[in-house]
């Protein structure tokens, strides 16, 4: 099958063309159209303009005939009104019955037939036929690509209600950025990669081997519970465009995404910010750093007193997870790097993010965490009011400071 781009060409052309020529020209202006684009070519032409396969392969008949035998047989060409007449036009109601099952909600009754069921050709044509238009699968197609109408996926566009202050928490994340970078003081962007299973799994994507030998994966994607599963929690310098993930094999958790804090700051930061008095993390407001746990600030006060850092916390508002700077400085570039390779044991997993590089000078460092984190850990009220937690002035649930017990 043809590319789209080359099916959108071919019907441009035909559509400016085709008031000009009659029914020969057409059928044989296709099936060149068809002999050019080789092995596919019918069945693209037949998409882009409407015609049928029949009509075009006859077209390709007749150009296979010596020109000077295609003209001496003089073949007919129909004269204007000839023919059978199209079906909307001996069927007005067709059109209308047809984009009524497509469009149900917006075009005719709520409670069509087909509301809640797939809409493949074969189904409109056999609903059609019982409402006494009868009529086929493959005229269906075509009617509906007249109409306008192609076949579409589902896009991911609709991010539901929004925060009223979410314009206003990207700014002060940004004021926050900014803040730090002039004073030359730490800023990152911390989340968890999506879990990945681990073992001769399908990986999404392509990369280049040997034709017909693809690398070979499990049909079916269930944990292996001795190979386990891989928890990438990532650090992003925003300051110096660096990477930190720790690749943990258990669970999760706040603990856990603390640790790995801490290791990207004894692993890279510490050397990069010699004079650090503060440090901002920036977070999403879920998993294992919602601002809601209080696992979250209870594991970041005991980070703030080793470190003797002050940790300014900013969090993302509700639904705007793709806005942290790490799922498209680093993330993304992690997905790219391992694209078709299938995660085989930790230490792929741990070389191939260690290896992810861009051409505006990325670096990332990797290790795996072997610690094993408990879950459902119970933090008391005591607890809670041992922290120096102090609340920016603006959204003080969202954004907040923990200082140090022995600092200022």
């Amino acid at each position: 099958m043809q590319d789209a781009q080359s099916i959108t060409q071919i019907r441009r052309k035909y559509r400016s063309l085709s008031v000009e020529m009659d029914e020969r020209g057409r059928r044989q202006w296709s099936a060149a159209e068809a002999r050019e684009l080789g092995w596919g070519g019918v069945t693209a032409v037949a998409w882009a303009t409407g015609l049928s396969r029949t009509t075009i392969t006859a077209g390709l008949r007749e150009l296979e005939l010596p020109a000077g035998q295609r003209a001496a047989e003089g073949m007919r060409v129909r004269r204007p009104g000839g023919g059978r007449k199209a079906l909307t036009e001996s069927d007005s109601g067709l059109l209308a019955a047809l984009e009524a099952l497509i469009e149900p909600t917006t075009r005719g009754d709520p409670e069509s037939p087909l509301r809640w069921t797939c809409k493949s050709t074969r189904r409109l044509a056999d609903e059609l036929t019982r409402q006494r238009h009868p009529v086929g699968a493959n005229t269906v197609a075509g009617l509906l690509r007249r109409a306008g109408y192609s076949l579409q996926a589902n896009r991911k566009t609709r991010e539901g209600a929004s925060h009223p202050d979410r314009n206003a928490q990207f700014e002060h994340i940004n004021a926050q950025v900014r803040r730090f970078q002039n004073r030359d003081q730490p800023a990152i962007s911390v989340d968890t990669k999506k879990k990945e299973l681990i073992g001769d799994f399908k990986n999404s994507g392509r990369e280049w081997r040997p034709r017909g030998e693809p690398e070979e994966v499990r049909v079916h994607d269930f944990l292996d519970k001795k190979l386990g599963k891989a928890i990438p929690y990532g650090v992003y310098d925003m300051v110096n465009n660096q990477g930190w993930v720790s690749v943990g094999i258990d669970h999760d958790t706040a603990q856990f995404a603390v640790h790995s804090i801490r290791q990207w700051w004894k692993q890279m930061g510490r050397r990069r910010f010699p004079r650090a008095s503060a440090l901002l993390i920036t977070a999403d407001g879920g998993g294992s750093n919602s601002p809601r746990s209080r696992l979250w600030r209870v594991s970041l006060q005991g980070l703030a007193d080793e470190l003797g850092l002050r940790l300014h916390l900013c969090h993302f508002p509700p639904g705007t997870s793709k806005w942290n700077r790490i799922e498209h400085r680093l993330f993304s570039f992690i997905t790219q790097n391992w694209r078709g390779k299938p995660l085989v044991n930790h230490q792929t997993v741990v070389s191939l993010i260690a290896s992810t590089t861009t051409q505006t000078g990325l670096v990332v460092k990797a290790a795996l965490d072997t610690n094993h984190y408990q879950t459902a850990v119970k933090v008391t009220d005591e607890q809670l009011h041992q922290l120096r937690l102090t609340p920016h002035a603006f959204h003080g649930d969202w954004n907040y400071m923990l200082t140090p017990h022995n600092g200022n």
